[in-house]
């Protein structure tokens, strides 16, 4: 008597349904979409919108006029324009080392577990949570250039002043810069403490049994290892300074005899004061690709720095 065997039936793999992986890849779409169209609202299009008026002579109520790359060559050629540019780049320049150097020199002072440093950190950052026109309301008080002013009163006490400070072609930039660096600091002695933070202790246990003194330890621990974090605060000091807008416009608004123009305040009078809504869009594009571009410089000098 013969017994057949048959081989075994193959088994078949589901396959999970195409609908099913459709839904979960849309899901992340989903809990982003609210932020992707304020995003396409109020940037991307304002941006586009922008980039379209720089190709026109704004007239309202009458129609636009078509004049091409007209309001670019004039950009180019505004002697005004070349003041406020150079102006944007020595204050983004002294606010961005002025800041750093000030919030890292704090963030070694202050950095530690105690609860009274803690206490100081608090109170140091207290000007960063502060709106930007009432610290340069109150500035522009302290730095009033009459003797009567709050920092010449304190000058006169030492034999000096009364200095001109906001109202002087030489030094009003200066004092804008000053009070930038006197807001910003903090910001930049936070993010030096989380580096701090991230150092290893035996690093600077090891540098003092091979005899380190405070300085050594400071230059071949502290500065090496700190070097992603500065990049991040020299990184983020040049956006605020490429920026500036608010001191400038409270403080100076952009004298005395345009000594303190920067590039943003410019381009805002334009749009308001002069009515050349064209001109002032042509400026936010040229502004614009500027910052594009060297934001790609610093993104491909990180990485060339991390590889």
């Amino acid at each position: 008597m013969t017994t057949e065997t048959r081989a075994p039936a193959p088994t078949r793999t589901v396959a999970a349904p195409r609908r099913g992986r459709g839904r979960r890849a849309l899901v992340p779409w989903l809990y982003l979409a609210p932020a992707l169209l304020f995003f396409a609202v109020f940037r991307f299009w304002p941006t586009a919108w922008g980039i379209y008026l720089s190709l026109y002579k704004v007239r309202p109520y009458l129609g636009n006029q078509w004049v091409g790359a007209d309001n670019f060559v004039r950009a180019l050629h505004d002697p005004a324009l070349r003041s406020a540019v150079w102006h944007t780049v020595v204050d983004a320049l002294a606010t961005v080392v002025g800041s750093a150097v000030a919030g890292f020199a704090l963030a070694l002072l202050l950095e530690g577990p105690a609860r009274l440093l803690k206490l100081f950190r608090t109170a140091v950052f207290l000007p960063v949570v502060v709106s930007m026109v009432a610290i340069a309301e109150l500035w522009s008080s302290l730095l009033f250039p009459g003797r009567y002013g709050a920092a010449n009163s304190v000058l006169h006490l030492a034999g000096v002043g009364p200095l001109p400070f906001l109202s002087s072609p030489h030094s009003a930039l200066v004092s804008v810069i000053l009070v930038q660096v006197w807001k910003s600091a903090p910001y930049d002695m936070i993010i030096f403490v989380a580096g701090l933070a991230g150092i290893d202790r035996e690093l600077y246990e090891a540098a003092s049994l091979d005899g380190a003194g405070l300085l050594q330890r400071l230059r071949y621990v502290t500065l090496p290892a700190l070097r992603p974090t500065t990049t991040v605060v020299l990184t983020l000091g040049v956006i605020r300074g490429m920026r500036v807008f608010t001191e400038i416009y409270v403080l100076t608004n952009g004298g005395p005899n345009g000594a303190s123009q920067t590039v943003v305040p410019y381009d805002y009078l334009q749009a308001t004061t002069n009515n050349d809504i064209g001109y002032a869009a042509a400026i936010s594009t040229l502004f614009l690709l500027i910052t594009v571009a060297l934001t790609l410089l610093v993104q491909r000098w990180r990485g060339r720095r991390e590889s």
